[in-house]
Order: C-alpha cells, then structure tokens, then sequence
C-alpha cells in the first residue's frame, strides 16, 4: 500500500484535496487560506473557490431572469454530478482538472520554493 502525502493540515492530501470541495466555494477558501504547501490540496482549493463561486454567481443572476430561471433545475443537477465528481477524483488522488477551471487553478499557483 502506497504511503499518502501529507498537507501541512495534517490531513492526507488526498482527504484535504476532497474537503476541498465538501461546501463548495466555502471550503475551497477555507483550504486557500490555511494549505501552506501542497500544490496538489491548493490546486483543489482553487479549482473548488472558481468553479462552485462562478456557478453560485451565475445561478443566483439566472434566478432573476423569467424565462431563464426554469434552467436552474437542469443546472442544479449538474452543478451535483460535477461536484461528485470532483471529490471523488481528489479522494482517489487525482489532481483532476476541469477544462477552463482547471487551467486558471494552475496558472495562479506560485512556483514551488
């Protein structure tokens, strides 16, 4: 059995990587703030803060919209599968980027020191 990285949580990489993404946008930032060293935990925290902010922020404009509003159900849906996802791939270790999302996670990380 393989031995898991550890992030400077003191949790598993992995396990913090789907903390990450539990609540949302709300745990990405909490793991934003506190994560000091594992790119991989990081990179899962703010693929977490863009992709569950970004969808927050659309379905709550939507919300206003008459006729768009009846997307939101569909979306909701979605939003779930993704989110499921997501976990799951950073539970089994993944550093698993979504197509647009997943770049911009990459692009801010700092270079390793």
């Amino acid at each position: 059995m393989e031995e898991r990285q550890r992030s400077s949580t003191g949790l598993d990489e992995n396990v913090a990587g789907f903390f990450c993404y539990l609540f949302g946008f709300f745990t990405g930032i909490v793991f934003l703030v506190v994560e000091k060293q594992s790119s991989f935990v990081k990179f899962h925290a703010k693929q977490s803060t863009i992709t569950f902010l970004g969808l927050f922020v659309i379905m709550g404009v939507l919300s206003f919209i008459p006729l768009l509003n009846l997307l939101i159900i569909p979306i909701w849906i979605l939003v779930l599968i993704l989110w499921l996802v997501l976990m799951v791939k950073a539970l089994q270790g993944q550093r698993y980027a979504l197509p647009i999302v997943g770049k911009m996670a990459e692009e801010t990380h700092p270079s390793q020191e």
